[in-house]
């Protein structure tokens, strides 16, 4: 039976997996075994870090929004429940924005 060599498709397929690893230290950028593994490593932790992104941003608001209650007498929770009663339909971004731009603003949501 013949040998049938890969040549370019195999060419190209290690040259797209050594551009992904550029700026890699040492043998992660050269070597294309140890290049494969990270690089399959690297899109392992970009998946979870969207997922994660999202939920620190969300605990950072929340922090925020405390912070920013605090300093007006009440909690997050509390502050959280009186917007819901009332009927103030704020996302936790928004209201963190506000807390952190306009203060005086947020007071007057604390009051109603």
């Amino acid at each position: 039976m013949v040998r049938i060599k890969r040549g370019n498709v195999a060419r190209k397929r290690r040259k797209k997996i050594l551009r992904y690893t550029k700026g890699y230290r040492g043998a992660h950028s050269k070597l294309f075994r140890v290049a494969n593994q990270q690089v399959m490593k690297a899109l392992r932790y970009s998946y979870v870090g969207r997922k994660r992104k999202k939920r620190i941003f969300r605990q950072i608001w929340i922090s925020r929004i405390n912070a920013a209650a605090k300093l007006n007498g009440s909690n997050y929770s509390q502050f959280i429940n009186t917007l819901k009663l009332s009927n103030i339909t704020l996302n936790r971004k928004m209201l963190s924005q506000i807390a952190l731009l306009n203060p005086t603003t947020f007071t007057c949501l604390m009051q109603k």
